[in-house]
């Protein structure tokens, strides 16, 4: 059938001329343009709502009850790293569309500043087999600032033929800020770039304000999923910016950032996971949980909706979906009730894909053979943990739970003979190392962390965002070298040990940031390094050993972060020492 015969036979099904392909029949339908609610029925052609009328109004191929559940456009997730689920593109798609999500604005930085561009394209092989629709963003930052040791670097060049494809939507999320401010060339090139293909540009730009925000904005900025204050999200939206409202596994910006949410606002906000992981999405959800807890926090449950469908669309130029109404994307999700929102039916372009809880459809894979993990680790060894330390205080990186915001402060801490850490398991300090896995430049960073918890064994995980080099925590070299050989022998992934002995691991297969299994199982091993991690190692239930350990190494999160050239101090722009004085 071609495109022309499928619009002649929208429009009769749509005038009632000719049976529908689909009639949902005797649903509460949650109308995102003017807040009603009304009970109805929906019918769709050829992927495409034709009607949304009264009941009996349609007749239908395919006829399914309703059964007075409500109706409410298929959820987008505005801002996400798939890699950061640890799943695979179709596995991914798989789980979160039994959570209602049929589209996602994916940013496939973790992958591209691992394996480069090669990178990009298996993520686009790989979405194109999932029913999830997923969009992918062109990474801008790869690596995300001078200061990283990243696998890869991509120049504006190198990414122009992508960004004049379909595929791509726009450009992902441009955390060098200051490289904008300063006119970078690059920067600027890249910026260029999205605008000769018409493409959206996605923010980045934590704890910028005034007239540094004023010209991030200007310079074509149209997002930020990093506000941290509900001030900070009206600051952004009184001069024209979208702000993604950040619900993940590990930040959690809901409950701050809700309260900045208004009539007036509201048509300019969206939500967002940015990183999920799997067993979030198999216990809590995904945008449905987010909903859930956005009406419990008190907010209106159709304008929960509407930021999790209409605007979104809106931003990225989805002028085909984000509604239940006539000529857009028959993606529906019936849910029990506007409080829960549990999810019982999911259809993504009128296909039914999921059902109470069940993905319906079969999964393809990609082959990832170009995208497999290497470990080129150069003179690793514990004698190279060691911290030539001048002094007893220190600066420390600061570690909350529930947020990758880690601020430096100082502490006083015993020296050995050589100048290393005697580190105190009660004392509630720990050592940070990140070792460049990329190429063999035998580059490593060492540091010292606060608030993580560890009082023994260690933890090495080969996600470390952005540039991903190996990162690693403990109290004992040993231990900690102990962990990061296991990891390298594994070709990426993330290792649990205690007393020299492998407690818990986890391998990654896919650039050492993905596995190649189903994401239950993925979760099951998660679960298990988790409790390993409290239980037997001390580690703070309140921090995610993983997650949290995996973004002390962004520097371009303030205030201090590690990366494998050092210390890095995110607010003056520049490398510093542990010691003091």
């Amino acid at each position: 059938m071609t495109e022309k015969d499928a619009l002649k036979k929208r429009i009769q099904a749509a005038r009632g001329e000719i049976p529908a392909d689909l009639v949902i029949r005797g649903c509460q339908v949650v109308n995102v343009f003017d807040g009603q609610i009304r009970n109805a029925e929906i019918a769709v052609t050829e992927g495409v709502i034709v009607g949304v009328e009264k009941n009996g109004t349609y007749e239908g191929r395919e006829i399914v009850d309703g059964a007075g559940m409500f109706a409410i456009p298929g959820l987008i997730e505005s801002h996400i790293h798939i890699e950061s689920s640890h799943l695979t593109p179709e596995e991914f798609g798989r789980v979160a569309a039994i959570r209602g999500t049929t589209t996602a604005i994916a940013d496939p930085h973790e992958i591209v500043n691992v394996c480069g561009l090669e990178g990009f394209a298996y993520m686009a092989e790989a979405a194109a087999l999932t029913a999830l629709d997923i969009r992918l963003m062109m990474p801008s930052c790869v690596p995300c600032s001078p200061q990283e040791c990243s696998g890869a670097t991509v120049r504006a060049a190198d990414m122009k033929e992508w960004m004049r494809d379909g595929r791509v939507q726009g450009l992902a999320e441009f955390m060098n800020v200051p490289g904008i401010l300063n006119l970078d060339e690059d920067c600027l090139d890249k910026l260029m770039t999205a605008k000769e293909t018409g493409k959206i540009v996605d923010g980045h730009s934590p704890g910028t304000t005034g007239l540094d925000l004023t010209a991030y904005i200007a310079a074509g900025a149209r997002t930020d999923h990093e506000c941290a204050t509900a001030e900070d999200l009206q600051e952004r939206i009184r001069q024209g910016m979208y702000v993604q409202i950040r619900n993940g596994s590990a930040c959690k910006d809901l409950p701050h950032l809700l309260p900045g949410v208004t009539p007036e606002t509201a048509r300019w906000c969206l939500l967002c996971s940015d990183d999920r992981e799997p067993l979030t999405f198999l216990t809590e959800g995904d945008l449905d949980d987010t909903l859930r807890q956005c009406v419990a926090l008190g907010l209106d449950p159709v304008t929960a909706i509407r930021m999790g469908s209409l605007n979104a669309a809106e931003c990225y130029s989805l002028r085909d979906r984000g509604a239940i109404a006539p000529g857009r994307r028959a993606d529906i999700v019936l849910v029990e009730d506007l409080k829960d929102f549990k999810v019982r039916k999911v259809w993504i372009e009128g296909q039914l894909t999921a059902e109470d809880g069940k993905y319906l459809l079969p999964i393809r894979r990609a082959d990832t053979a170009a995208v497999s993990a290497g470990m080129h680790v150069k003179d690793f060894s514990a004698e190279r943990l060691k911290l030539a330390l001048t002094s007893d205080r220190v600066r420390v990186i600061e570690v909350h739970g529930g947020s990758v915001v880690t601020p430096g402060s100082e502490a006083v801490i015993r020296r050995k003979a050589d100048g290393d850490a005697d580190l105190d398991p009660e004392g509630g300090i720990a050592k940070l190392a990140v070792i460049e896995r990329h190429h063999n430049t035998g580059k490593m960073g060492v540091a010292l962390l606060r608030g993580y918890g560890i009082q023994r064994g260690a933890i090495a995980v080969s996600v470390a965002h952005d540039s991903h080099n190996i990162i690693a925590v403990g109290l004992d070299n040993q231990e900690i070298a102990c962990a990061v050989e296991e990891l390298i022998r594994m070709k990426g992934g993330a290792v649990v040990v205690k007393d020299g002995q492998v407690k818990a691991s986890l391998p990654l297969p896919v650039a050492g940031l993905m596995s190649d299994q189903p994401a239950e199982w993925v979760a099951e091993q998660l679960e298990h390094i988790f409790h390993v991690a409290v239980d037997e190692l001390g580690v703070d239930s309140e921090v995610d050993p993983l997650t949290t350990l995996t973004f002390m190494s962004l520097p371009v999160i303030p205030e201090l972060k590690l990366t494998a050239n050092g210390l890095y101090d995110v607010l003056r722009g520049e490398f510093v020492d542990v010691s003091l004085g």
